[in-house]
């Protein structure tokens, strides 16, 4: 695997591996790779001939007071990883690398990044657009594959790509579990023991209200299942609901029924510092993640 920091010669390399007719994915990260990435990289790797990975923690996806000093960081580690999966360069620039002085350009998904996320991260997804539309152009991969877990971020760079007709097929990877049922996140590491166990509310919160969808009876309603989840989940301590929703998988809009489209999507703080997501199709026979 080689190790590539400046956007030439990350560009000089694709060109040699484009000269040999050899097709290129993409698996953009912020590193700290745990077996979610892993399984990324892996489907990467039996979709093209040649995998690129980035490792670059986004300053610009960070608003005031968020955890960008914080996040976990290691390349010697994260280099072993990847190499051990078959990625073929990793790509870690530095900050200046990405954003050289008079850096004033950002892209905007409208619609689809307000609420949810967008509502607590106002400057997030554009944070997030711009940085995966410069990989792109850098990188000019065939396909690229992001996580199921970060839903509306899957759902924004699939609009981006279709406003701005980037040839590119996006796929996503279906959300990856701890055996406990916590979504694999690099922010799982920011808990401790205790925090760690009440976590696992997320998950069997979300498992209660798919059992309620899929079971005999009558079918409950949207409310009812989000007060269901909000309540189990500000009843385990440390835990405080930001937002629970019930929306279409498709458009992000708020359901107002439950159907074949819906998917519950949530964000929780554990203690007022560690921010965690999840989200589940309501229809367990559907439900990839």
């Amino acid at each position: 695997m080689k190790l590539v920091k400046t956007i030439n010669e990350l560009r000089n390399v694709i060109a040699n591996w484009r000269s040999e007719g050899k097709t290129v994915g993409l698996v953009p990260t912020m590193g700290w790779f745990h077996l979610g990435h892993l399984s990324l990289m892996k489907m990467a790797k039996g979709k093209a001939d040649k995998v690129v990975v980035s490792l670059f923690i986004n300053p610009m996806q960070f608003g005031q007071g968020e955890d960008l000093a914080a996040y976990p960081y290691d390349l010697s580690r994260d280099m072993h990883l990847a190499e051990k999966e078959g990625v073929d360069l990793l790509f870690a620039p530095s900050s200046e690398e990405m954003y050289p002085e008079g850096f004033q350009t950002s892209i905007t998904v409208k619609n689809l990044s307000q609420g949810l996320c967008g509502a607590s991260r106002p400057v997030h997804f554009a944070g997030v657009a711009t940085v995966v539309a410069k990989l792109f152009n850098m990188v000019q991969p065939d396909l690229a594959i992001f996580g199921k877990k970060d839903f509306q971020q899957l759902a924004v760079i699939r609009q981006m790509v279709k406003d701005l007709n980037f040839n590119i097929e996006i796929l996503g990877h279906p959300l990856v579990r701890e055996d406990d049922g916590l979504a694999m996140s690099s922010r799982n590491s920011y808990l401790n023991q205790e925090e760690r166990r009440n976590a696992r509310c997320l998950y069997r919160a979300i498992t209660s209200v798919r059992e309620k969808v899929s079971g005999e009876g009558t079918e409950p309603s949207v409310a009812q299942l989000t007060d269901e989840v909000t309540r189990m989940i500000n009843a385990t301590s440390g835990c405080a609901v930001e937002y629970v929703e019930v929306v279409d998988k498709e458009t992000l809009q708020k359901s107002a029924t439950i159907n074949r489209n819906s998917i519950i999507v949530l964000a929780v703080k554990i203690n007022g510092r560690v921010r965690l997501i999840d989200n589940a199709l309501l229809y367990p026979e559907e439900n990839d993640s």
